[in-house]
């Protein structure tokens, strides 16, 4: 199992469907929202280097915004 970690705000279009992706696919996830949380924000930014959502770590594959291929691919789903 694969340890994934989304970094999102509550607005996020992107963000909302990269939970559904791994709603729908049943995979387990840790959410953190950087609108809310200023320490998860900062994590994000020494990870990225920016300040977009959403932002997913997949077993420390960082990807930055909703690219499902990328992500089933990372899953290997």
């Amino acid at each position: 199992m694969k340890n994934i970690t989304i970094y999102s705000t509550p607005t996020c279009h992107f963000c909302n469907l990269a939970k559904d992706f791994f709603i729908e696919h049943n995979i387990a996830y840790t959410e953190y929202d950087v609108a809310a949380d200023v320490k998860k924000r900062q994590e994000m930014v020494d990870k990225t280097g920016q300040m977009g959502v959403p932002v997913i770590d997949i077993d420390g594959e960082i990807m930055v915004g909703f690219n499902e291929e990328a992500m089933a691919k990372a899953l290997g789903i």
